[in-house]
């Protein structure tokens, strides 16, 4: 893979989670009501996704910095 599609990769897989993150709160912050099923559907998802990254088979495949199950240094 290149150094290209590296970076790219990670910006997505950053993007991805911040968003993931985020989304409830910014429902929340919105006023829209969580039951629309677009908006269940999407907070599912990022559920979801937040579950996923927690797995200790993902953590090992991020890098150290972006793992959140071992201390960082600093």
């Amino acid at each position: 893979m290149s150094d290209a599609a590296k970076r790219t990769a990670r910006t997505v897989l950053q993007t991805a989670v911040g968003f993931a993150v985020a989304l409830p709160a910014i429902v929340a912050a919105s006023g829209i009501p969580e039951s629309l099923p677009w908006v269940a559907g999407g907070l599912a998802a990022a559920g979801g996704f937040a579950r996923v990254m927690a797995l200790p088979g993902v953590q090992r495949l991020l890098p150290g910095w972006l793992r959140t199950d071992t201390p960082t240094n600093g």
